[in-house]
């Protein structure tokens, strides 16, 4: 191998597709794949993917939610985040509707900050992080009403170096936490060079 690995799309055929259970927010799919030396059958989660936003406010503070998460039984301390369950709604969209609904939040600047597969195994969700500054308040009268879990959300702003710390030390544990606040330490370190903007629709 010569030069940077990268991760490349490559379909392979699907010999059979069968729907094992519908959910609420994904499914659970079975594919039976051609491989090189065969077919081989793979169990897993289809989901729709999801999108995540660490806001920075003018003193580098990010802005993080507490939200309950039942499968692993934890308040989680969480980015503005949401599903990509809108048609025809584009990620940074998608961002922009989730930084207005979970946080009451308008960005003036958005950029391309980090993305990956939740569980590649096992699953085919991929989050996109975006980073938003000048941030400003949506009015009052056009304020989102929560509701499930979000209904007992509570907000705080993290020193982001603060919030590096909390990763490091094992007090933070969302993946988009973790994953959108080390992206963002190493971009204001790089002086926010090579981070790509861009705007919702």
């Amino acid at each position: 191998m010569s030069g940077e690995p990268v991760d490349v799309p490559r379909e392979r055929e699907v010999v059979e597709h069968r729907l094992l259970h519908a959910g609420r927010v994904w499914d659970l799919v079975s594919d039976t794949v051609r491989l090189d030396d065969g077919d081989v059958v793979r169990e897993y989660v289809d989901h729709p993917g999801a999108v995540a936003v660490i806001a920075l406010d003018d003193d580098d503070r990010v802005l993080l939610l507490s939200q309950y998460r039942h499968p692993v039984r934890h308040v989680l301390w969480e980015p503005p985040a949401g599903l990509l369950d809108v048609e025809d709604e584009g990620p940074v969209t998608a961002a922009a509707r989730e930084l207005a609904e979970e946080a009451d939040l308008v960005a003036g600047r958005w950029w391309h900050l980090v993305d990956w597969f939740t569980s590649p195994g096992g699953s085919d969700e991929r989050i996109t992080v975006f980073l938003a500054r000048d941030l400003t308040p949506v009015p009052e009268a056009d304020r989102y009403e929560r509701g499930e879990e979000e209904a007992d959300m509570v907000a705080t702003w993290l020193p982001l170096d603060d919030a590096v710390a909390g990763v490091l030390a094992g007090r933070l544990h969302c993946p988009t936490t973790v994953a959108g606040v080390l992206a963002a330490s190493a971009a204001r370190s790089a002086g926010w060079a090579g981070l790509v903007a861009v705007a919702p629709r």
